[in-house]
């Protein structure tokens, strides 16, 4: 039985999507309730719901054999897993964001707020930049406006939270996608498996 760790969500829908797409189904996930694992009948699946940051975590402990996850995750936390397969799913770009009018002074401290300060300290370390990051978990957007933060590091898809905060993207650090990732041990152990199911999604894409 493969375990199988989909982020809580509308990526996780969409990957369970995928997944019964390449012969993975299970119906009972689809019953509204609140139980957290799931088991196909035949028994060569289990799901559970994890948060999107913890996702990559069940899989590198080994409690899940394979997972799905965004690769923000993996460039904020650098989980120990192997990358197998780009799913193409929730495409977005993590960015650097500001007032339209931002002008980037090279003789001040430049004031990042952000979810994700390992991304911004490496993006800012590469271009010899000294920041001062200030780590926010709710609306972003907001740290410019009331005059927290110059800038922003943040995911963005359409742009339009930010077009209407008058907030545009300024520099893109990455593109931005659900990745099918597998723990090491797992890998080792449970190969042909977890290759049979990776190639099975790959042929949806």
């Amino acid at each position: 039985m493969i375990r199988v760790a989909l982020p809580k969500g509308r990526l996780g829908e969409r990957a369970y999507e995928a997944l019964a797409a390449a012969g993975y189904a299970c119906p009972s996930i689809l019953e509204k309730n609140r139980k957290l694992i799931f088991e196909d009948p035949d028994q060569t699946v289990r799901y559970f719901w994890a948060k999107p940051s913890d996702v990559s975590i069940y899989v590198e402990r080994g409690a899940a054999d394979v997972g799905i996850v965004g690769r923000d995750i993996l460039l904020e936390y650098r989980p120990e897993v192997y990358e197998l397969l780009d799913l193409k799913l929730g495409r977005c770009r993590m960015c650097v964001a500001g007032p339209e009018d931002f002008y980037d002074d090279p003789d001040r401290l430049l004031r990042v707020a952000t979810k994700f300060p390992h991304i911004a300290a490496e993006y800012y370390e590469s271009r010899s930049r000294d920041i001062d990051i200030i780590r926010l978990n709710g609306s972003i957007e907001l740290a410019p406006i009331v005059g927290l933060s110059d800038v922003i590091v943040d995911l963005v898809e359409t742009g339009k939270t930010l077009a209407e905060n008058h907030l545009t993207p300024l520099e893109t650090i990455a593109e931005i996608s659900a990745r099918f990732i597998c723990g090491k041990v797992s890998y080792k152990f449970n190969h042909s498996e977890i290759l049979r199911m990776r190639d099975a999604l790959e042929k949806n894409l």
